[in-house]
């Protein structure tokens, strides 16, 4: 049965916040520097597509340091001379290989994209985004014995548990694809990192619901939450134009509602790595929130306490 209250390993919130557990764990916080390694997917290249999902402008969540830069120790020189700043004290980071999906490749130059950016005497790990589709086992076998000497963080784009919503914005793989991903990679010791894209064309509060429970058995490490956002360049910024209203976007107060249905599911023992996203005002088109993710925290934390509900309430 579920606990009648939040327990301690909350640290006074309603869910089980990363950044919590970070400095519990390291004495201290450990910052991502993100990186583009000149990835790309396989909805992009011509192997299942072309164009990419239907949502994704990778050029949106790219730090602004990183455009026009394609060498990775400059990179690396660059994000961690931002991120410093940004966080005066860190001297602790990951190297974030975020752009595209970051497994994607020959498993030597993968091994030399890696260890150049291990080499960095300010990276202590890694933490790698990529597709459930491409995960080979030679890679999650090298990940894994990394993980034995460094930080891994691998990080899993799920984005939704309903196939015909996965299918509608051409993600290219079934949310079994997904689940088998998550449970291989957990099997070699890996922090599994879930990303879930909110709002997505289909998508419900029912079809979330049982996604939820579909999420709850599985090995996750952390959850990362993101909202659908309309982003120039992408094929749903040409629908948007064509027709605004065929795209159904979340308000912050129907976002908000869905992040607590999907905590209330997942075990007390999953952390929450991040409650939204934000993309530059110069690159979104909607939706126009006025909301910095700090006050969706609060907001969030204000609805679980209204509600008298919290992470893993719900759990059978």
């Amino acid at each position: 049965m579920p606990l009648a209250f939040p327990p301690p390993h909350f640290n006074g919130r309603r869910y089980y916040a990363w950044n919590d557990w970070a400095k519990a764990e390291y004495g201290g916080r450990i910052q991502k520097v993100s990186l583009d390694a000149g990835f790309t997917c396989p909805t992009r290249d011509g192997v299942l597509g072309r164009g990419g999902c239907s949502y994704c402008s990778n050029r949106a969540f790219t730090p602004s340091y990183l455009v026009g830069m394609s060498e990775l120790k400059t990179q690396l020189e660059t994000g961690i001379a931002f991120a410093q700043r940004r966080y005066p004290g860190v001297t602790r980071h990951l190297a974030y290989f975020q752009s595209y999906s970051n497994t994607y490749a020959d498993i030597g130059r993968l091994k030399e994209l890696y260890e150049t950016a291990l080499a960095h005497p300010g990276i202590v790990g890694l933490a790698i985004g990529t597709r459930p589709d491409c995960l080979p086992d030679e890679i999650l076998d090298y990940l894994g014995e990394l993980s034995r000497r460094c930080i891994v963080e691998l990080e899993i784009g799920i984005e939704s548990c309903n196939d015909a919503v996965l299918a509608a914005c051409r993600r290219g793989h079934t949310h079994l694809a997904s689940e088998n991903a998550v449970r291989r990679a957990a099997a070699r010791g890996l922090t599994v990192v879930g990303h879930l894209l909110l709002g997505l064309p289909g998508e419900t509060r029912e079809t979330l619901g049982v996604g939820a429970k579909k999420l709850a058995a599985l090995p996750l490490t952390a959850i990362k939450f993101h909202h659908l956002q309309v982003v120039r360049g992408t094929r749903m910024a040409v629908q948007w134009k064509r027709s605004p209203g065929s795209i159904a976007l979340l308000s912050a107060d129907e976002y908000v509602d869905w992040v607590v249905k999907v905590l209330e599911h997942v075990p007390g023992t999953v952390l929450i790595q991040r409650l939204g996203s934000e993309v530059p005002p110069a690159q979104r088109i909607a939706p126009e929130w006025n909301m910095r993710l700090t006050a969706f925290a609060v907001r969030l934390s204000e609805r679980l306490t209204v509600r008298d509900t919290w992470q893993g309430r719900l759990v059978d």
